[in-house]
């Protein structure tokens, strides 16, 4: 059973890195948006996607708050660089200790509710944080911060891998938040496998059972956001230093956090593959549509991406990765579908050796 689960995984990578071919070919010949832009959008949300299906998927708590994780990400690495010159990457860490400890002090509240209320909570909290963010003044406030260009000899903007800045060859921004979506892909790989995402998923399917069977829900409810906040805090950091300004808006909005569940919830929540198959959709789509018509189509665009997500959620609401699953079983269907000669075979196996039919 286990050989058989490691051999589909090659496949649905595949199928994964054939969707995000199309997608660039598609920008590169429809026009409109930078195919490296593109690139970075969807392994950033792909990441982000994953991060959130943690608690999301494995543990069925609906959070619709990650951009406020996302945001001290982002705030943390950025004023550890403007005041004191901390390179990034130490901000990273910084940024990610912070908001698994403020993900734990929310955590502990936040989880004594469920369903709807959960949701609308986290949203809550979300949105104190953008207003308290835009009113501090040590942070810049509404106005924001901007991150200085690191520069060379001939004080012309340079690349620095130690400062995580790539301003002549944009490429290592690719290889930077490749890298970032690959570990959480392995975080999530490697915690599905595991004794706590067994209990993510009994405390997701029934709460009750699961506390009567002796897990602590609490606890491994903590788990899980802790991950997911520490992780998408990664993100924060390196979506500051691709932009080099962030403000309250760029970083904590609302739309930021139900896009990144949008993502997981159209590739197919609870799984691994789910937010690399939706993000390798949702965000070509989105980007090409925001920039071919939304300048004079009346926000068609949005029109058409939420028609996308409406779609999915009527006709498959287990998520793009469910299509694959299905092809899969139907080859091994066909696959398992025996003979005549084994049928007859079958049949007469009883009669050979003396047995009783």
């Amino acid at each position: 059973m286990m050989w058989g689960a490691i051999r589909t995984i090659p496949r649905a990578w595949a199928g994964l890195i054939a969707l995000a071919a199309v997608a660039l070919l598609g920008t590169i010949l429809f026009g409109g948006v930078s195919p490296l832009n593109l690139m970075v959008l969807v392994l950033l949300y792909a990441g982000l996607a994953q991060a959130w299906n943690i608690l999301g998927g494995f543990a069925g708590q609906v959070s619709l708050g990650n951009a406020a994780f996302f945001g001290i990400g982002a705030y943390a690495s950025t004023v550890l660089l403007d005041r004191w010159n901390i390179s990034p990457w130490i901000g990273m860490i910084a940024g990610s200790l912070l908001a698994a400890l403020f993900a734990v002090i929310i955590g502990v509240p936040v989880f004594r509710l469920g369903g709807h209320y959960l949701a609308i909570a986290t949203i809550a909290l979300a949105e104190i944080m953008l207003i308290l963010f835009a009113n501090w003044e040590f942070v810049g406030g509404a106005v924001g911060l901007s991150i200085p260009f690191i520069r060379g000899g001939d004080r012309r903007p340079t690349d620095s891998w130690a400062y995580l800045q790539f301003n002549q060859s944009r490429e290592g921004y690719v290889i930077v938040v490749f890298l970032l979506t690959a570990l959480v892909t392995l975080v999530a790989f490697l915690l599905s496998r595991s004794k706590i995402g067994y209990y993510l998923r009994a405390i997701k399917n029934d709460q009750l059972a699961a506390r009567t069977l002796g897990v602590d829900v609490q606890r491994y409810k903590l788990i899980a956001i802790v991950l997911s906040a520490a992780l998408t805090a990664m993100f924060g950091t390196f979506y500051a230093q691709y932009l080099l300004f962030i403000d309250p808006e760029t970083t904590m909005r609302l739309e930021l956090s139900v896009l990144i569940a949008l993502v997981a919830i159209l590739g197919g929540v609870g799984t691994v593959a789910g937010p690399l198959l939706g993000a390798a959709v949702l965000i070509p789509i989105s980007e090409m549509t925001r920039s071919l018509l939304g300048g004079s189509g009346n926000t068609l665009d949005l029109v058409l991406y939420g028609g996308l997500v409406v779609l999915i959620s009527v006709f498959q609401p287990d998520g793009l990765v469910a299509l694959t699953r299905r092809g899969a079983g139907r080859r091994a269907s066909r696959e398992a579908t025996p003979t005549t000669s084994q049928e007859t075979a079958a049949e007469e196996a009883p009669l050979i050796g003396g047995g009783s039919r």
